[in-house]
């Protein structure tokens, strides 16, 4: 008597039926990474991630959750079939590949920020659109989905909150950028050119060609790419897109400091009217924003670590009676991840289920 063909439970065919496909380019990059880790906890719909990055990477094992996967070198045939394509490496690659993940029919979510003048491009953070009552309707063939600068995010749902007590007559702010901005290369340089300062050694510089141990800037030397200015305009650019029409214009700079992970930044607002510390608390407290108690940690890059919301802390200014000062912390690489997430959860509308593309 033979025995009888073994098929897969009902159940378990029904469950991948609602599944989608996505891919991960740059996977190895410490922005892949994190939205890796940010599919596997949202438990994003997805019967199949697909890891890809350079030929450096390929083969390199990553965990998915539970489960352990290979990286694989990018080539168009790794788009196909794939519902979601998040671009979480560095510029030139998205350059190289999106156009092959598009015309393979996925869905692009740009963490690179290089597809933000593309045709149909949208700049977003749905954090931003729920603060603003405008979450944006779903389009069947949705042009690249650019997440929003994490420093952009953050002073628009700063702003907006603060508009709801009074008027502003000026804000400014001064942003403090990590290293992981660059990638693992942004944090290997730092910590190298430190340890090479107190052993007395030249300072490696290929990435920021600048000294930035112990040290604070406001400009690269000439061989590094992105320069300062070119981000600081990028923030501007995509704080004005997703605040709206009416929003605050702040006065910014950025300055990279000699810290490793997430962003700090201290925010001066001048108001028309003297402030209450305790009305703009409870203004600016809630969804995505903590004001630690004086019995816990202040805000700073290392205690917002790994955290999803923006660390906040609020002080009267000693010599204006209208002025108030921010100062705000939070990792800025799981801020770009939980904006591509959320990205592509509000593009699954418009993606039928059970007929993977």
């Amino acid at each position: 008597m033979t025995d009888p063909v073994k098929t897969a439970p009902a159940s378990t065919s029904m469950v991948r039926s609602r599944l989608y496909r996505a891919a991960i380019v740059g996977a190895a990059s410490l922005r892949g990474k994190e939205v890796a880790e940010l599919l596997n906890e949202r438990n994003f719909p997805a019967a199949d991630i697909r890891l890809l990055d350079d030929d450096e990477s390929m083969g390199q094992l990553e965990a998915m959750g539970d489960e352990v996967s290979f990286i694989q070198r990018v080539r168009a045939e790794q788009f196909e079939h794939v519902d979601f394509t998040f671009f979480a490496s560095d510029q030139d690659s998205t350059r190289r590949s999106w156009k092959d993940a598009r015309d393979a029919g996925s869905a692009i979510i740009d963490l690179s920020s290089v597809l933000e003048n593309e045709p149909g491009a949208t700049v977003r953070s749905l954090w931003i659109e729920r603060e603003r009552g405008e979450v944006a309707a779903p389009e069947l063939q949705p042009g690249p989905c650019v997440t929003a600068h994490p420093v952009a995010v953050i002073l628009a749902l700063l702003f907006l909150r603060v508009k709801k007590t009074g008027v502003v007559r000026r804000a400014v702010a001064t942003i403090f950028e990590p290293a992981s901005e660059h990638g693992q290369r942004g944090m290997d340089e730092l910590h190298q050119q430190t340890v090479n300062l107190l052993s007395f050694q030249p300072l490696p510089k290929d990435v920021f060609d600048a000294q930035v141990a112990f040290n604070l800037v406001e400009r690269y030397g000439p061989k590094s790419q992105p320069s300062l200015d070119s981000v600081e305009a990028r923030v501007l650019r995509h704080y004005r897109r997703i605040a709206g029409a009416n929003a605050l214009e702040p006065s910014l700079i950025l300055l990279q400091a000699p810290i490793f992970h997430g962003h700090a930044t201290a925010i001066f607002l001048e108001m028309e009217k003297p402030v209450d510390l305790s009305t703009f608390s409870e203004a600016l407290a809630g969804d995505h924003v903590s004001i630690p108690s004086t019995d816990e940690d202040a805000p700073s890059n290392v205690s917002s670590a790994g955290q999803g919301d923006v660390q906040l802390a609020i002080k009267s200014d000693p010599v204006n009676p209208n002025g108030v000062w921010l100062w705000a912390a939070a990792d800025n690489l799981r801020l770009s991840a939980i904006n591509a997430v959320e990205c592509a959860e509000s593009m699954t509308a418009t993606r039928p289920t059970g007929k993977i593309q």
